[in-house]
């Protein structure tokens, strides 16, 4: 996208025969936004939107305005069940194709412009899960936090002080927020109206009032910046709380990581620090999943995001390569080969199977080249039945 030149935009406008004065107030509007950071493009109205994305303006208003139709398609997948045996989902919602062209530029051309706290670790251009890892490798205490459904905590005031923040006027940062959250299952919470109404504003805008509040969807290209982002605020308390018990705070998402190189770390200070980033959870409306609590002592099995961090540098775990062994050998096996193994393995097409395989092997090289380069060599030995 250009670049936002002012004199340009006038001059433009002028050609057009639009009041001076219109301009000038545009103007006005551009600037505190690139005065807050001059990376983010100036959005006038949702119509100058609307022309930015190249998406019909109807469908944006119609989207804000929560109309009846779902822009979104929602289905579940199965989780982990609880510790009690009940069964346990995760509810996606995949945006409409126009509204993900929307959120897609939303997240490349706003969000990705901002900046996270230290702490998080996740989303953000140039992270990778290695780097989130090596932060707690050699450590002697790891603490490992979850938090209990973490897009959907997001409600939609704290997205629209997101946008708000960046340096957007307030109604085209609600019509941001808007084209970013969905409204999820009715529930005392979510039907309590926490939106308040200037009565001394020149117009309302009623199409936009809804008695529901809106969440982040999991499955929208915006939410996990979103998420970073609105819970900035929590990230430094949290590394404050960390800084003072001697520990390093890392989130990834919901996984929140606490380490400690100190020999003379106790379970008792453990302790203290689980109570505290619990209770500064319940302060920013987040909540904990105390089932999936894990304090590993010294001596004990040492393993973030997947990885083992016990040593200097992350390893992958030993279950991932058993069970890339059991490709490999079952793929060269000519009594057996990829056909056979798609339908054992219950994938839906040899394609699917192979691209996945070959995602593993993208993800080994990324953590131990030299088994990673090994696998590669053997998945490229395979002969394939097309």
């Amino acid at each position: 996208m250009s670049r936002w030149r002012s004199q340009l935009y006038k001059s433009e406008g002028l050609k057009k025969g639009i009041d001076p004065s219109i301009l000038d107030n545009a103007i006005v509007t551009a600037e505190i936004t690139l005065g807050s950071n001059p990376n983010l493009p100036p959005i006038l109205t949702l119509r100058h939107l609307a022309h930015l994305t190249g998406i019909d303006y109807g469908f944006l208003r119609h989207v804000i305005s929560r109309a009846n139709e779902n822009p979104y398609r929602v289905f579940r997948i199965g989780k982990r069940p609880a510790y009690n045996g009940e069964l346990r989902f995760r509810t996606i919602a995949i945006p409409d194709p126009r509204l993900m062209v929307v959120q897609r530029w939303i997240n490349r051309q706003i969000l990705q412009q901002l900046t996270v706290h230290d702490a998080s670790v996740a989303y953000s251009s140039g992270d990778r899960l290695v780097d989130a890892a090596k932060i707690h490798c050699g450590c002697n205490w790891l603490i490992k936090l979850d938090v209990r459904n973490f897009f959907e905590s997001i409600n939609e005031i704290a997205v629209y002080n997101v946008f708000l923040q960046a340096g957007y006027q307030p109604l085209i940062s609600f019509e941001l927020t808007r084209l970013c959250t969905r409204l999820g299952g009715v529930s005392p919470l979510r039907s309590t109206k926490r939106w308040t109404r200037n009565l001394d504003a020149p117009a309302i805008i009623t199409s936009y009032i809804n008695g529901r509040m809106g969440h982040l969807p999991q499955g929208a290209p915006t939410s996990p910046m979103l998420a970073n982002l609105a819970v900035k605020k929590f990230d430094r308390v949290v590394t404050a709380i960390a800084k003072r018990i001697g520990v390093t705070y890392t989130r990834y998402a919901d996984d929140l990581t606490f380490s400690t190189k100190d020999r003379a770390f106790t379970g008792t200070q453990s302790r203290k620090l689980i109570g505290e980033v619990y209770a500064a959870l319940g302060a920013f409306g987040l909540s904990p999943n105390i089932t999936k609590a894990q304090v590993s002592p010294p001596g004990g099995r040492k393993v973030v995001l997947g990885l083992i961090v016990s040593g200097d540098t992350p390893k992958l775990k030993r279950d991932f390569k058993s069970n890339m062994r059991r490709h490999l050998h079952y793929l060269s096996d000519p009594l057996y080969g990829p056909a056979s193994h798609a339908r054992e393995r219950e994938f839906t097409s040899i394609v699917g199977m192979r691209n996945h395989i070959q995602g593993l092997i993208t993800f080994a090289n990324q953590i131990e080249p030299d088994y990673g380069a090994a696998c590669q060599l053997a998945f490229d030995k395979v002969i394939w039945p097309f």
